[in-house]
């Protein structure tokens, strides 16, 4: 599988990026607009802030599911046994945000959010028109004015070798929403299920910006756009002593917004929540 490399600021961009989103479920662009210097920091801040014990104080609300989320409450994958090897924080508009790091996370969401409703309408203008004809809304509009997209900072610890047998960092899953936009992490490990059934390795030059479908679009395009597949390996070597730090945007529509005739977006996060609540 190919990972085409898209200039953000080349005139054929958009349609490129759509090419690849359709083809793989996945683009990766370079010469984006977020601040590449914010990210770096952002990851800095964090890593130590998961080395604090500050981060208990923040524990995860099993309802409104913002705050911190410890390796022993973390995701179990769809059709998994094992949680994941990681630790984490949700950042919402409207959530707790820790008092120890700066509002950089805050800057980025909204950085984030902004370059996301332009991807949308990337998506928007080169679906083809039959699969533009499903879309109940225009795909920028179905963000406008919603609370929900969700900032989640990822730390994955070194790896100590005591860890239960088959527990990997993250295991093959696809993600809920909408759009998923991703800034190379700190470590490789990302790999996307291609349609030969094989695991590819996704660009991992720090600077890049990843960009994957969601379930939901999925959904809405009559799966035109696909739901790829994807996890994050457990390193090896040297490797293994190195924590990995990610920063995913998923970016959510309003609930009550018709994804197909199966469903809204609320009917569907909730069917999803309950198939993770079971694995968990």
């Amino acid at each position: 599988m190919q990972f085409p490399i898209i200039d953000y600021r080349h005139p054929d961009a958009g349609r490129d990026f759509c090419a690849s989103l359709a083809a793989t479920g996945f683009g990766v662009l370079s010469n984006h607009p977020l601040d590449r210097s914010l990210v770096d920091g952002i990851y800095r801040e964090w890593l130590d802030f998961f080395g604090t014990d500050a981060k208990h104080s923040y524990g995860y609300d099993p309802v409104k599911l913002d705050g911190y989320f410890s390796p022993k409450v973390s995701e179990t994958a769809k059709g998994e046994t094992k949680r994941d090897l990681k630790e984490f924080f949700h950042i919402y508009p409207w959530g707790r945000y820790p008092a120890e790091v700066s509002d950089a996370a805050y800057r980025y969401y909204r950085e984030g959010s902004h370059l996301a409703a332009e991807l949308l309408r990337w998506v928007e203008l080169f679906s083809p028109p039959h699969i533009r004809a499903r879309y109940s809304l225009p795909l920028p509009d179905m963000i406008e004015g919603c609370q929900e997209t969700l900032l989640r900072v990822l730390h994955y610890p070194p790896l100590t070798g005591t860890e239960e047998p088959g527990a990997v960092r993250a295991a093959a899953h696809g993600d809920i929403n909408l759009l998923t936009i991703l800034p190379a992490a700190t470590e490789p490990g990302l790999q996307v299920l291609g349609k030969d059934q094989l695991w590819h390795d996704v660009p991992c030059d720090f600077g890049l910006l990843i960009v994957n479908i969601g379930d939901m679009l999925q959904e809405a395009s009559g799966h035109f756009y696909p739901s790829t597949v994807h996890r994050v390996l457990n390193p090896q070597g040297e490797a293994a002593c190195k924590s990995r730090v990610s920063l995913p945007l998923f970016l959510h529509p309003r609930r009550e917004i018709v994804l197909s005739d199966r469903y809204t977006v609320g009917s569907y996060f909730e069917e999803r929540m309950r198939e993770l609540s079971r694995n968990g």
